[in-house]
C-alpha cells in the first residue's frame, strides 16, 4: 500500500477542477503537498483558503510553472529539488482540451495539448523516477481519461494525448516495478471541471450543441476513488461508474458500444 499520511506530493494542474478536490482531500489525508499550475496568484489564493479550512497535512510550495515546454518541466524539477526534500508520489494532473475536426484545429493549438497532456508527465516523470528507483521507493500517478480509451469524433487530439499516456503508464509500470516504484493511470468520464469549457473549432463546434452537462461527474467522488487506488497501487483505475461501463462495453462488445454511440452522437 501507498501511505499518505505525512507523504510529499508534486501535485501539477493543482488549481483545476481535479487539482481543487486532490489538494482538499490529500491535505484531508496528511500529505505534504508541492502544488504546481501556471497562475502563482492562483495558487497561494487556493492555498490560503483550503489551509484556513484543513488543518491537517501540510502545503510545503506553491510553484508556478508553465509545462507546455520542456524548459518549464526542468525548471519546476530543480525548484522542487532546491527544496531538498524526496517526492513520495508524482501525480501529473495538468492537462487540457479541445474540441474539433482534425484538420479544423490549428496547429499550435494540438501541438500544445500534446506538449500538456502527454510530453509533460513523460518528462516529469523521467525526472522524479530516478530518484525514486535509487531510494527504491515512490508513486507516479497520471491522470489520463476515458478518451485514452476511446476516441469520439472531435476529439482525434485529446483522444491520441490520452491514448499515449496510457501506454506510457503501462509501460513505465514494468520497467519500474523491479524497483518498488508504483504506477497508477486514471481514466475518469468528462467530470464538472472547466475541461468541459474548453475551446471548440470548426464544423463539429458549429454543428454541435456540446457535451451534455448533465452527465458529468462529481469531480470529488471522482478524486476519493482515484487516492483510494492510488493507496492500493492499482495500474488501470476507472473511477466512476460510466467509465468503467464504457471501457467494459467498448472492451468485450464493441459492436454495441459502437452502435450505443452512434445512437448517441445523432442526439
Amino acid at each position: 500500500m501507498t501511505k499518505l499520511n505525512n507523504a510529499v506530493i508534486v501535485l501539477t494542474g493543482a488549481t483545476g477542477g481535479f487539482g481543487q478536490e486532490l489538494t482538499n482531500q490529500l491535505l484531508q489525508a496528511g500529505s505534504q503537498l508541492i502544488l504546481s499550475d501556471l497562475s502563482q496568484a492562483a495558487l497561494d489564493s487556493q492555498a490560503a483558503e483550503v489551509t484556513s479550512e484543513i488543518t491537517t497535512g501540510k502545503i510545503i510550495a506553491c510553484i508556478k510553472s508553465d509545462l507546455s515546454h520542456k524548459e518549464g518541466c526542468q525548471a519546476l524539477y530543480e525548484s522542487i529539488k532546491a527544496l531538498n526534500i524526496p517526492v513520495d508520489i508524482l501525480i501529473n494532473n495538468a492537462g487540457i482540451g479541445l474540441f474539433g475536426r482534425m484538420d479544423e484545429v490549428p496547429a499550435d493549438k494540438w501541438e500544445r495539448l500534446m506538449q500538456v497532456n502527454l510530453l509533460t508527465p513523460m518528462r516529469l516523470s523521467s525526472l522524479f523516477v530516478s530518484d525514486m528507483i535509487d531510494r527504491r521507493q515512490g508513486h507516479i500517478v497520471n491522470i489520463s481519461s476515458l478518451a485514452g480509451w476511446i476516441a469520439p469524433g472531435g476529439m482525434a487530439h485529446y483522444s491520441c494525448s490520452k491514448f499515449g499516456l496510457r501506454g506510457f503508464s503501462e509501460g513505465l509500470f514494468n520497467e519500474v516495478k523491479p524497483y518498488n516504484v508504483k504506477v497508477t493511470a486514471v481514466y475518469p468520464f468528462f467530470s464538472k471541471t472547466p475541461i468541459l469549457q474548453s475551446e471548440r473549432f470548426g464544423t463539429l463546434a458549429e454543428s454541435g450543441s456540446g457535451f451534455p452537462e448533465h452527465l458529468a461527474t462529481d469531480p470529488a467522488k471522482v478524486m476519493a476513488k482515484t487516492i483510494k487506488a492510488i493507496v492500493n497501487n492499482k495500474l488501470h483505475v476507472f473511477p466512476d461508474k460510466i467509465a468503467n461501463i464504457i471501457h467494459l462495453l467498448k472492451q468485450y462488445f464493441p459492436k454495441l458500444y459502437d452502435l450505443m454511440s452512434n445512437r448517441f452522437m445523432e442526439h
